[in-house]
């Protein structure tokens, strides 16, 4: 943490809760520089961003008092001030299995690391004194496993046809590919992670049947988070992580609450997406009614909900 008492940056990796517009970039049917997407933002144009405005790591910036939209990483030119307050390496369809970004053709965990390499190289140009400081002392938060366990495992056989035959055994696997894609940005500098568990994929509107939540879905999802939660607390305690801090970012348990309570958050609707649904093909009037914009993403005022928590959460677990 710096003097003041603030973290100097965050640093946004993993799928497209987190993704500020890198998959624009590339060669991709997952892209959301399109409307109806980024219809609340100011100039009511389409980003990159999945949802109707800011996505989790903009809000989760603002709320640790460093700035209110993280750019991506792959954007052509950041500013140098963006560069010493920290960038999006996040790919919307992304995942730590090693299908699932391939499956999806957007930026693959290696691909991800490879972009943080070459941000700390532009850091020490922008910032030569103070770049050290700003990668040990910055905010990683990291959204691994929500396409993993939502594309890989349930809709393609590729997990049954490696061996991985049993919710058990994947949850496991993919913890481990977490634990082993963090390493990778341990090993370059990182000590302060906020890892983010999934989000409730069976009380999405894609996954609902009968309008109820799907249960194996849930199950699966809390199975690996229960998995993730254990590892965020022995981790930093080995050796291969010496010196760093980890929090988990309790994803499931808050969604899950506006979700079972929307009317008490003030939102009218959380079956259903905004958009981009059979339900909703002609955009509802206002996203903020909804807790999710779309048929997977929640919207900005879901993210600001559920922020006000976590950010508090990931500023205790890691001062």
């Amino acid at each position: 943490m710096t003097a003041n008492g603030s973290f100097p940056a965050l640093l946004a990796f993993g799928d497209s809760i987190l993704d500020t517009g890198n998959n624009n970039f590339l060669l991709t049917l997952m892209r959301a520089n399109i409307w109806p997407y980024g219809r609340s933002n100011t100039m009511k144009i389409p980003t990159g961003r999945f949802g109707n405005g800011r996505v989790f790591s903009d809000v989760i910036a603002e709320g640790l008092g460093i700035k209110k939209n993280l750019p991506p990483a792959r954007k052509v030119f950041i500013a140098p001030s963006d560069l010493k307050t920290g960038v999006c390496f996040a790919s919307g369809g992304a995942g730590v299995d090693p299908v699932t970004s391939r499956i999806l053709r957007v930026l693959k965990p290696d691909e991800q690391i490879s972009d943080y390499k070459k941000y700390i190289t532009k850091l020490k140009i922008a910032a030569p004194r103070q770049a050290s400081s700003i990668i040990a002392n910055a905010v990683y938060l990291v959204s691994q496993g929500n396409n993993d366990i939502g594309v890989s495992f349930f809709m393609t056989r590729s997990a049954f046809m490696r061996g991985i035959a049993t919710r058990g055994m994947y949850t496991t696997k993919l913890t481990g590919w977490n634990k082993k894609f963090m390493k990778q940005i341990y090993d370059q500098g990182a000590r302060k992670f906020a890892v983010m568990g999934v989000i409730p994929l069976g009380c999405l509107p894609m996954t609902r049947v009968l309008g109820k939540c799907n249960f194996f879905a849930n199950v699966l999802a809390e199975d690996y988070n229960g998995k993730l939660r254990n590892g965020v607390k022995t981790w930093p305690s080995e050796a291969g992580f010496r010196g760093s801090k980890f929090v988990y970012v309790d994803m499931y348990g808050t969604l899950m609450d506006v979700i079972k309570n929307y009317r008490k958050y003030g939102f009218s609707n959380a079956n259903n997406g905004c958009c981009c649904m059979p339900t909703a093909i002609i955009p509802c009037r206002n996203p903020d009614t909804h807790v999710f914009y779309d048929f997977v993403h929640p919207s900005e005022k879901a993210y600001k909900t559920i922020s006000k928590r976590l950010v508090q959460d990931i500023k205790k677990g890691l001062a």
